[in-house]
């Protein structure tokens, strides 16, 4: 199996940070490579560390390598300065893919087990990673940037590796 993970953004996305300064692509990519190193799998970033690739780019990456599963990790935000909004959500296309599906519900699961935040559930939309891959693809948004609390922990390197760790279970769990 072939998982590609997207931390989602880049390091130079405009905008993309918590009120205190934490870009969004400091946790996508801790908490990537943190999942990277979790899975029995061989795996595809399709980020890259240096440059904002387009989504076109990242989706490009994973069809072209064949992957089996498509996993683009996020931190929420909802609107300017610290805002009350929070909790967890996993998306999945409009169609509702049941590979998709049953993907995203366990690694909602997982998460908020393993986090003990709100379960905001699990949600659909048009995004293009969600739409543009051949494979099944989930998108996760694992606490808000925007959010106090929720900006603190997205700052932790232990709340980082314990995403990790329940999306990987989850996928152990469902495509293993």
């Amino acid at each position: 199996m072939k998982i590609a993970i997207d931390a989602g953004h880049g390091p130079t996305t405009r905008g993309k940070r918590s009120p205190d300064g934490m870009k969004e692509f400091e946790f996508n990519r801790a908490t990537a490579l943190f999942l990277r190193d979790e899975l029995p799998a061989d795996t595809l970033l399709a980020h890259d560390d240096q440059i904002d690739l387009s989504l076109r780019e990242r989706v490009q990456r994973a069809n072209r390598a064949g992957a089996d599963l498509y996993v683009s990790i996020h931190a929420n935000a909802f609107g300017t300065g610290w805002t009350e909004p929070n909790g967890i959500e996993t998306y999945v296309h409009t169609s509702r893919p049941p590979q998709s599906m049953a993907v995203a519900q366990a690694v909602q699961r997982e998460l908020v087990l393993a986090t003990g935040r709100r379960d905001r559930g699990v949600k659909t939309a048009d995004f293009y990673v969600l739409r543009k891959t051949i494979m099944p693809a989930i998108l996760i948004e694992a606490g808000f940037m925007t959010n106090k609390t929720e900006a603190s922990l997205l700052q932790r390197t232990d709340y980082r590796k314990t995403c990790a760790r329940a999306i990987a279970s989850a996928i152990r769990l469902t495509c293993m």
